[in-house]
């Protein structure tokens, strides 16, 4: 006989999501995209990354919420702003976009205490063929982790997909930083990588929340992380864009949290 999944996920760690509580997320998620949104509309050359991080921090508390990254772990900002060769966690500031230049902007609200785990990577101005290859590969890889998503399916299985694609493109996988479980803290097991092998890893059963949040160089896999102790940037400077969003396994598939078009 099965295994119950509620026993199954308990083994691992993983809290199940009660229909009150994925509400609670989903709304929450209606709120970061509006950020991203937001974001999107005054992304051009000339603007700061500084000035990214106050027009989210101040939205966030208008509606009500708090922005889960300012004082995570010492983390300084309210956003994450990762600039071309910015893998993740670029922290805020006087940097100043120029055209040309790709921007990943990840937003993670709390609202009513549940949260939700949202990023895109935008074009500053007119891209050039580098940054063109490098964001769709990155939106693609996100849409072929989704679709691995049913119960049945592993971990494994997502990582193999994201993998596969990105590799067959020419591109790279970072293996330092993962998805995870998100919705009643801001991280929760299960950890998400974004390579793997099918069939691997833990098992995908209905009330499971995650994000997929691919992280994709064009060159190498390899990072370095800056002084400040969370930048982490490209060892061979290439460019490194992601997409990421907050995904609910339920009885016949996944619904995506924080959707938006792929």
């Amino acid at each position: 006989m099965p295994e119950d999944p509620g026993t199954y996920a308990a083994r691992y760690r993983i809290r199940l999501k009660t229909r009150e509580q994925v509400e609670g997320i989903r709304k929450c998620g209606q709120l970061a995209l509006e950020t991203l949104d937001l974001v999107e509309k005054m992304i051009r050359p000339g603007i700061t990354t500084g000035q990214i991080d106050e027009v989210v921090h101040r939205f966030t508390i208008d509606n009500g919420a708090r922005p889960a990254p300012l004082n995570y772990r010492g983390f300084p900002k309210s956003v994450c702003t990762s600039v071309n060769e910015v893998i993740c966690h670029g922290i805020p500031g006087p940097r100043v976009l120029k055209d040309g230049d790709i921007i990943n902007v990840d937003v993670t609200p709390v609202l009513n205490g549940y949260y939700a785990d949202v990023n895109k990577t935008f074009f500053v101005g007119d891209p050039g063929p580098d940054a063109l290859k490098i964001v769709t590969v990155a939106k693609r890889c996100l849409k072929e982790g989704l679709a691995m998503v049913r119960p049945g399916n592993t971990i494994g299985d997502i990582g193999w997909a994201i993998q596969q694609w990105a590799e067959s493109n020419g591109c790279s996988v970072v293996r330092e930083f993962v998805g995870h479980g998100v919705g009643l803290a801001f991280h929760e097991p299960p950890q998400v990588p974004h390579y793997g092998n099918r069939g691997e890893g833990v098992r995908l059963v209905p009330g499971m929340v995650f994000t997929i949040e691919p992280m994709i160089n064009l060159g190498g896999p390899e990072l370095d992380i800056l002084e400040d102790r969370w930048t982490a940037v490209t060892r061979d400077g290439s460019l490194s864009a992601q997409f990421e969003q907050t995904v609910l396994v339920y009885e016949d598939g996944w619904e995506s949290l924080t959707p938006f078009e792929l």
